[in-house]
């Protein structure tokens, strides 16, 4: 009997251990079981640090990146983005851009002859003078290439940096045509660069204004008149250039390549590649144009608080 009991006894804390394992084991493979299904539901890890984060699938405007536009109906909204992120590489870049664009603009203006240009009787070609092609060249070259070059090393000072380097790099293969004929194609250099005005007002209304306020709002604060100023410049130069005086440019580079492809030169051409690469800035103007438009036209539609009087 005692040692039954004995046994009995002894038999008692080897059972409670061999639960305590099973328990244990138990636990371990629902713990090992929650740590699978976590790391299925994770996201995979970038390859390295320095690898761009992904990018959503969800369409984006290039228009949000200038305007303020609701997330729901893609309308746009009255004023500008507030810029409450205090991105300093991005007001730095601005900065740079609002300097160094001031020179290309000025050296642009003088090379031409402005009362030929009032007058209207003459062609753009006999309009430009080139007294200063060199320096307005050499100065414009180096705006765009440090341009670029800030970009790629620091892309999050922009919010498009591909369509920044896609830009820049065309404009540059652009500008190898003036500097290969100045005398037949420096005119053409000069009249498409005048939508540089456009960018700095771009760049101006977001510098100028980064609380936000819309310009169409009855204020007759030094601070409104000088936002309304700026961007009633800034809509009358884009329209003016890069939907009127592009396509002008288009369709006198078409003529000049069909005189060419008259007379039996057609790939060869000085204004064959002009073509080519103006055509591609007038399609970006016009989608540009397009998305402030149809964004503007949904606003309408909606019947938010966007009302027509208060504009883009």
């Amino acid at each position: 009997m005692d040692i039954r009991m004995s046994t009995g006894l002894n038999r008692s804390p080897m059972r409670q251990a061999c639960a305590t394992v099973g328990e244990n084991s138990s636990t371990k493979q629902q713990q090992q079981q929650d740590e699978d299904q976590q790391r299925r539901l994770k996201p995979s890890l970038r390859r390295c640090s320095s690898a761009p984060p992904r990018m959503s699938r969800k369409r984006r405007l290039l228009v949000e990146d200038h305007y303020r536009v609701d997330a729901d109906t893609k309308s746009l909204l009255p004023g500008l983005p507030v810029n409450d992120d205090e991105n300093d590489a991005r007001d730095l870049h601005d900065f740079f851009n609002l300097i160094a664009l001031v020179p290309v603009v000025v050296l642009n203006i003088i090379n031409w002859d402005i009362d030929v240009l009032v007058a209207g009787n003459k062609s753009l070609k006999q309009a430009w003078t080139g007294q200063y092609f060199p320096l307005f060249f050499a100065t414009t070259i180096g705006y765009f290439v440090a341009d670029l070059i800030w970009v790629i090393q620091i892309p999050h000072c922009v919010k498009s940096p591909a369509v920044i380097v896609q830009h820049h790099i065309a404009t540059l293969v652009y500008l190898a045509i003036p500097y290969m004929y100045p005398e037949d194609t420096g005119w053409l250099m000069g009249a498409c660069l005048i939508v540089e005005i456009n960018t700095w007002l771009l760049i101006a209304r977001r510098v100028f204004n980064k609380q936000g306020f819309g310009p169409w709002v009855i204020d007759l604060s030094l601070f409104s008149i000088r936002v309304k100023l700026i961007s009633i410049f800034f809509y009358v130069t884009w329209v003016g250039i890069r939907c009127v005086l592009y396509p002008c440019i288009w369709r006198l580079l078409w003529s000049l390549w069909y005189n060419d492809y008259k007379g039996g030169v057609i790939f060869n051409s000085r204004y064959a590649v002009a073509l080519g690469l103006h055509s591609i800035f007038c399609c970006l103007n016009f989608k540009w144009t397009f998305d402030l438009f149809m964004s503007k036209m949904r606003a309408w539609k909606n019947g938010g608080k966007t009302k027509v009087e208060k504009g883009l």
